[in-house]
């Protein structure tokens, strides 16, 4: 099998059309957490983060937009229109007062700014399961990861051992563990992922998360993407904030 940076790459083919059998469980690869341009931190078109999941060989994906389900559940109906061998779960990245928390399986918004536990108690509530992304990082939840349903342990933006100080935690809570690339890049799509043992629907993928059917991997991303991703940020910013101050002037 070809390799990436450490990071086994199977071919579609060797790893949906062959293992998977009407109502039988399989090993899948997802990318459970990318952003679109229903995030301002992204421009990627739900078009095309479909197509480069297909092209890389996963088997499914979560976009997890900020404070918006929009770019999930316009991800489905395209993969559905385009025809797509792509399991799209829908999915929600949520700021709240603690720090960031995403929640797959809800198809409606859940409001920010809420404590963490709340937050969670509201995702379940919707039957949703709530995921501890990136939890030493600077927007993650700490250590209040531990009431979340899983714990991202592996994320391809965590370059200072924050993958590390997660892994710990989720093995010394026995917590479900889940990857992903936490994509705002094209490039980046799949470097992290989860593999996930379920059956080929979404209700089934949930339940296998909440199980810990599951094994997060991947590699990080490569110094000069993250700084090509600085970049685009520093300079989306840039620009937001000169379209607020151009509003200002002329509401004077």
């Amino acid at each position: 099998m070809p390799e990436s940076g450490g990071m086994i790459l199977y071919p579609r083919e060797c790893r949906t059309h062959i293992l998977y059998y009407p109502g039988k469980s399989m090993h899948m690869r997802f990318d459970l957490h990318i952003h679109s341009n229903h995030s301002s931190d992204s421009n990627l078109a739900v078009d095309d983060i479909l197509k480069r999941a297909v092209r890389n060989g996963l088997d499914g994906i979560a976009i997890c937009d900020h404070n918006t389900v929009e770019g999930s559940l316009g991800a489905i109906r395209r993969a559905q229109e385009m025809n797509l061998p792509l399991l799209v779960l829908p999915g929600i990245e949520i700021s709240t007062s603690d720090g960031h928390l995403i929640v797959l399986g809800v198809r409606e918004n859940i409001p920010a700014g809420l404590p963490a536990s709340e937050t969670i108690m509201i995702a379940r509530q919707k039957g949703g399961v709530a995921i501890a992304p990136h939890p030493f990082k600077k927007e993650g939840i700490g250590f209040a990861a531990k009431d979340a349903d899983a714990i991202e342990t592996f994320n391809s933006r965590c370059v200072f051992g924050e993958n590390e100080t997660a892994k710990n935690l989720a093995v010394s809570l026995g917590k479900p563990e889940v990857g992903g690339s936490d994509s705002h890049l094209l490039s980046t799509i799949g470097i992290g992922f989860t593999d996930i043992d379920a059956r080929r629907t979404e209700s089934a993928v949930l339940e296998s998360i909440r199980k810990g059917k599951t094994v997060s991997g991947g590699r990080v991303i490569p110094l000069h993407i993250m700084m090509i991703h600085s970049a685009r940020s520093l300079s989306r910013k840039i620009r937001r904030h000169a379209r607020e101050f151009h509003s200002k002037i002329f509401l004077v």
